[in-house]
């Protein structure tokens, strides 16, 4: 893996997000490198992942974009080509997405960075277990099980709608709602 740090490939990707988490260069705690030969994955959300945030999927190899490595966003509906060398940031928590294969022959891989939700909740319980929260801070255990319903409606203020994104309207939201 050392070896896989080094190569500027790599940190250049990382570093497209920018700050100061898992390297010096990316705002990221986690990432995965599937190597392939010819990496595709089945429909799934990444349910351990921060909801309220965008993982960075990275796609590499030799294919061909319009013949294959294709990223289907199943809730919207929506087919992708996916080019080698291309960024995406997706909330895979919360949309059921996959990948298809390379066309046969075909060399695709991905790099992709995430922040695992447990990290987030970590710091919403003061450092703790949410078993040692409601021991130690009964009050806040409490007032924080109040706040969860509406924890949807914060992760919802963090994407803009069609009619935004359509008429340049959309602000820059960069809060963390937890």
């Amino acid at each position: 893996m050392k070896d896989l740090w080094e190569k500027p490939c790599f940190r250049r990707i990382a570093g497209q997000q920018s700050g100061n988490f898992f390297w010096n260069i990316s705002v990221y705690s986690c990432f995965t490198v599937n190597f392939g030969p010819s990496f595709w994955s089945y429909i799934h959300t990444d349910s351990k992942n921060d909801p309220g945030a965008c993982c960075a999927i990275t796609a590499g190899g030799d294919y061909d974009p319009e013949k294959g490595g294709h990223l289907i966003l199943w809730d919207l509906k929506v087919i992708i080509e996916f080019p080698p060398g291309c960024t995406i940031l997706l909330p895979s928590a919360l949309l059921c997405h996959s990948n298809i294969p390379p066309q046969k022959g075909k060399t695709r891989v991905s790099f992709t960075q995430y922040t695992a939700g447990s990290i987030f909740r970590w710091l919403d319980f003061g450092g703790r277990t949410e078993e040692a929260f409601e021991q130690q801070d009964p009050e806040g255990y409490k007032k924080m099980l109040e706040m969860k319903h509406l924890r949807w409606e914060q992760l919802l203020a963090n994407f803009c709608t069609l009619d935004e994104l359509k008429g340049g309207l959309v602000e820059t939201k960069c809060d963390h709602p937890g």
